[in-house]
């Protein structure tokens, strides 16, 4: 599974920009393998995330505003959605990775 987080490299928007740097930012230090997809540098990338971004995940006006994350093919969500996770202790289930359980010692 590979964690795509689909960013734009060249954005007015410092807003975006700190949203992007924020989400690498934490999988990089959590050792969460990700790769990013620049949709600045090819037509054909940006319009898959549109195309892959669920309807009811769009803004009412204009298009979706990276950063936004996927697992392999499945939307995982944006950087909102990131964040909220992080508060619930809960991204490697948004993620849709699989953790570990504990293995407890039977003998206790």
């Amino acid at each position: 599974m590979v964690i795509k987080v689909y960013i734009a490299s060249s954005t007015g928007s410092v807003a975006v920009k700190k949203h992007q740097r924020a989400v690498v930012g934490f999988l990089e230090a959590n050792r969460i393998s990700f790769q990013e997809v620049d949709i600045t540098m090819l037509e054909e990338q940006r319009l898959w995330m549109y195309r892959n971004i669920p309807r009811d995940k769009h803004p009412v006006k204009g298009n979706p505003l990276p950063p936004q994350i996927f697992n392999e093919d499945r939307y995982c969500g944006d950087h909102e959605d990131f964040f909220q996770s992080k508060e619930d202790n809960a991204v490697l289930t948004f993620l849709g990775l699989a953790c570990q359980p504990s293995v407890k010692d039977s003998e206790s």
